[in-house]
C-alpha cells in the first residue's frame, strides 16, 4: 500500500499544470517567435505564458483556439507544419516592439506588439485586433 502511495504522489507531482517548462523571454524576438509558433501548433497554455494576461487578451486567444479547433485534422497539421515568415520588425520605443510576420501556410499578414514587463517581453495580442493601440 505504501508504493502505491508513493506512485500517486509521483503522478500528481508530474500532473502539476504550471508553466515551469516555458522560460521566460529575454527579447521581443523570442516572445514573439514562442507565442506565433505556440499558436501555429495549436499549443495555447504555452501561447498564454507570452502574453500580456489581461480580459482582452485572453478572450482573443480564446476566439483564435477556437477557430484553431474548428479546423480539421488536415488544417491544423497544416498549421503546425507551417514556419513563421517574418516581413518586419518595429521597435517604436525601447520596450516595444512590432513583428509584421505571416504563415508558409495561409500567406496572411498579421501584426504583434511585444512590450517589456520587468524583464521580460510579452505580446500584448489585442494589438493585433486593434492596431491603434
Amino acid at each position: 500500500m505504501k508504493h502505491l502511495y508513493i506512485a500517486l504522489i509521483f503522478f500528481l507531482v508530474s500532473c502539476d499544470s504550471t508553466n515551469s517548462d516555458y522560460k521566460d523571454a529575454d527579447n521581443a524576438i523570442d516572445a514573439g517567435r514562442e507565442f506565433i509558433e505556440a499558436c501555429l501548433k495549436g499549443d495555447f497554455v504555452r501561447a498564454s505564458f507570452y502574453m500580456v494576461q489581461d480580459d482582452t487578451n485572453k478572450q482573443d486567444l480564446a476566439k483564435i483556439e477556437k477557430q484553431y479547433r474548428d479546423k480539421d485534422r488536415d488544417g491544423r497539421r497544416q498549421y503546425r507544419e507551417a514556419s513563421i515568415n517574418i516581413a518586419e520588425i518595429a521597435n517604436p520605443t525601447e520596450s516595444i516592439t512590432i513583428i509584421n510576420y505571416s504563415n508558409s501556410f495561409d500567406r496572411v499578414g498579421h501584426k504583434i506588439k511585444v512590450t517589456q514587463q520587468g524583464n521580460t517581453w510579452l505580446v500584448d495580442f489585442k494589438y493585433t485586433f486593434n492596431p491603434n493601440l
